[in-house]
């Protein structure tokens, strides 16, 4: 069988040399602890990363949006709604087909081109996270289809998909109640660590022993900011109940913060399309 000259075949797997630490040691919790608390960008706990935000860059589909969130990034697709495929009963409303994907080259461990167990999650957590968002009784027995990329994962890039495919739905002109804001805060005792980084995320999934319990883990929360309510909520790790609770004031708090800017990019985009088309009618 003849091999594609056109592609470079990367490795099928890498695997990170930091699997073989022994995170046992009383240093090397003494380490995780240091690299939290310092962040590498310098920024705040309470901080999250600058955006940028470009809307319609996909010619072929009917939304398209594309985010930056330091260096996550992130592009998403919205077509046309569509007859449900394989549906026998008639459905009065329509329905979210949501497809989450890694770039092969997006992370430290090259993906594959078909979706993995993680990947599948993703998606189903991201239609979850959109159908209370998205008006479906406006379109019954129809399918909208959403295509998230990453390009690459530098941390919270489920929460970056997420507002990049509520601005894409928007962008197509899919009737909304409002737009979806995402926030992804790690937790490591007492520390809360809004807008991780990859580093920051994996730091916060690795298990110590030790005699007292450790609270650790990721939370991700999607909200309606403009109605207060929450339309998804996702964690992973092990925390104590009270942490739950706090951390949810916390990325209510942050998704206010980030909701004026998604509603100035999409109200540039709306304002530049006008312009567009006053100067082809002149």
């Amino acid at each position: 069988m003849p091999n594609d000259s056109k592609r470079i075949n990367g490795p099928d797997a890498t695997v990170p040399y930091s699997i073989y630490t022994n995170l046992n040691s009383e240093s090397s919790e003494l380490l995780i602890k240091n690299q939290l608390q310092f962040r590498v960008d310098k920024r705040k706990h309470n901080e999250f990363r600058k955006m940028f935000i470009r809307i319609g860059v996909v010619s072929q589909a009917k939304g398209s949006a594309y985010v930056e969130m330091g260096q996550t990034r992130v592009i998403c697709s919205v077509f046309d709604p569509r007859e449900i495929p394989n549906k026998a009963q008639y459905s009065t409303q329509g329905e979210l087909f949501c497809e989450f994907k890694f770039a092969p080259f997006a992370s430290c461990k090259r993906k594959g081109h078909q979706q993995d167990a993680e990947e599948k999650e993703y998606s189903l957590i991201m239609q979850r996270a959109l159908e209370p968002a998205v008006c479906r009784h406006e379109f019954p027995n129809f399918q909208v289809d959403i295509y998230a990329l990453v390009l690459d994962n530098d941390g919270s890039a489920l929460s970056t998909a997420i507002m990049a495919a509520s601005l894409a739905l928007a962008n197509a002109s899919v009737p909304m109640f409002g737009i979806v804001t995402a926030v992804t805060v790690v937790i490591y005792d007492d520390l809360f660590i809004i807008d991780p980084t990859y580093k920051e995320e994996a730091l916060c999934l690795k298990t110590i022993k030790k005699l007292k319990p450790v609270n650790h883990g990721i939370i991700m929360q999607a909200m309606l900011s403009q109605h207060d309510q929450i339309s998804e909520f996702f964690l992973t790790g092990s925390m104590d109940i009270n942490f739950v609770n706090s951390s949810i004031d916390i990325l209510s708090k942050t998704s206010n913060e980030i909701y004026p800017v998604l509603q100035e990019a999409l109200r540039k985009s709306i304002l530049k399309m006008i312009k567009k088309k006053n100067q082809q009618e002149k």
